[in-house]
């Protein structure tokens, strides 16, 4: 199955839905105007079943298809956008300021919703279709807030898949691989204690500059000496934030950035090596230091057999020379891990082509990837739930 006819014509109708989610960006769970809009289409679409509120402002939309009793798959879309400023200097761009969708969300809830659209009008599957959206992917842990909320054992979800677009990876291409996909996050505040003074007479200060400076270039031996070679860990400080006057040794300095990892074991190796080199080296300065380590999104891994299937699926929308199949993990932290512990299930990346980065000011959804999305999604739901 090609790119669907039908998806082709829903284009420039989803591209539109998109576009006015685009201009009206809302973060994390806050994100009431973008659930009441899904909700809306949901219930125009005719579906059978249209749940609001969970995981705070999550949405699900059930589809029974028409071909008789089945097992229920999940589709997920998340919904929020993030706190920047929009430099696209599109007719389309943000309204709101200080917040853009600068990571696609706009796009994978309109392609959801698309897909959404077309399967409730052809229903040409067994079982039945949940479509879920949700808050708070950007931080919030939303994916993690409708697990707890009892989202898969309520509409017995077997399997559940997502998708994320890729910019640099070229329009009407996919690309995925088993296991791990997508790193686990951490997060760490390190707060340094020394004894301030005067710049002039720094024999009579403990200088927490001095030692958090050292901190800093120590925490990067935890990936050049402590981690195996062939494991992943990316140790990052990207706060550093202390004094006020020029010729002042301040008391403390604080210190915070992520963690990366494709493992557990590996954080929690991380982990550890943290606080020992903090702790050596404030110990060495005759400062004190305190290290808050917090752990959240886990790894997105992709289970073995659903994996193949998706794969397949793309396959079958794209050709099987525009999916690859064994795409390099990338560190960044997706919170549909969460649904991945919960079920089985696999997430895919989809070509956005040659776009600014995500997470970029100049970033926007490429409204060409529209119908390959939709595509997906359909193809997916019929060939898994397939008479």
């Amino acid at each position: 199955m090609p790119i669907l006819n039908r998806s082709a014509e829903l284009q420039p109708e989803i591209a539109e839905w998109r576009r006015d989610l685009h201009r009206n960006p809302e973060l994390l769970f806050d994100v009431h105007r973008t659930a009441a809009f899904v909700a809306e289409k949901l219930a125009e679409f005719g579906c059978d079943e249209v749940v609001t509120g969970l995981g705070q402002t999550g949405v699900v939309g059930i589809i029974q298809g028409d071909l008789g009793e089945g097992p229920t798959i999940g589709m997920r879309a998340d919904m929020d956008a993030l706190p920047m400023t929009e430099m696209t200097g599109k007719p389309w761009a943000s309204t709101v300021p200080g917040k853009m969708h600068a990571c696609g969300h706009d796009g994978h809830t309109a392609m959801l919703l698309g897909a959404a659209k077309y399967l409730s009008e052809t229903r040409n599957f067994k079982g039945r279709v949940a479509v879920i959206f949700q808050p708070a992917e950007e931080g919030g842990g939303g994916g993690n807030e409708m697990v707890k909320d009892g989202m898969m054992d309520r509409f017995a979800i077997e399997r559940v898949f997502g998708m994320h677009n890729l910019p640099g990876l070229p329009v009407g291409e996919f690309a995925i691989c088993p296991g791990p996909i997508m790193a686990a996050t951490a997060e760490f505040v390190i707060t340094v204690k020394g004894r301030g003074g005067h710049a002039a007479m720094p024999h009579m200060v403990v200088d927490p500059i001095l030692a958090a400076s050292q901190i800093v270039t120590a925490l990067q031996s935890i990936a050049s000496r402590n981690v195996h070679p062939l494991d992943s860990v990316v140790v990052s400080v990207t706060k550093f934030h202390a004094g006020d006057a020029l010729n002042v040794i301040p008391d403390t300095v604080e210190l915070a950035g992520t963690v990366r990892t494709l493992k557990k074991e590996v954080n929690a190796d991380a982990e550890k090596r943290m606080r020992t080199i903090c702790e050596g080296v404030a110990a060495a300065h005759g400062a004190e230091v305190d290290v808050y380590y917090d752990s959240n999104y886990p790894v997105t891994f992709n289970h073995a057999e659903e994996t193949v299937f998706a794969s397949g699926v793309a396959s079958d929308v794209a050709g099987a020379a525009q999916v690859d199949t064994n795409v390099t993990p990338t560190m960044g932290g997706e919170d549909f891990s969460y649904m991945l512990e919960a079920r089985p299930g696999a997430f895919i990346f989809i070509g956005n082509g040659d776009s600014a980065a995500l997470h970029n000011t100049r970033y926007d959804f490429n409204d060409e990837v529209i119908p390959h999305g939709v595509s997906y999604w359909v193809r997916l739901a019929e060939k898994a739930l397939a008479a």
